[in-house]
């Protein structure tokens, strides 16, 4: 999650102090995910993805080529 968050936020060209104020948390916060010390709460990345028109699921990196039962990508089988 943390390099998506900083993608994204770094093609809308906001900073990380713009980010945070806009999803109401601290800088260190936004910081630490980016970091990928701190996995925010799932409000938190309901209103990042909202910010970035885009979905819980595509900021935590989950697809659809994803097999649950096989826990593989389909292109590792």
């Amino acid at each position: 999650m943390k390099t998506i968050i900083k993608d994204l936020r770094t093609a809308a060209g906001l900073t990380q102090q713009q980010l945070a104020n806009q999803v109401r948390v601290t800088v260190r916060t936004i910081n630490s995910i980016e970091r990928g010390e701190y996995n925010p709460s799932l409000v938190l990345a309901y209103k990042i993805a909202r910010l970035f028109n885009t979905t819980v699921e595509e900021l935590c990196c989950l697809k659809e080529n994803v097999t649950l039962e096989e826990g593989q990508h389909e292109d590792q089988r």
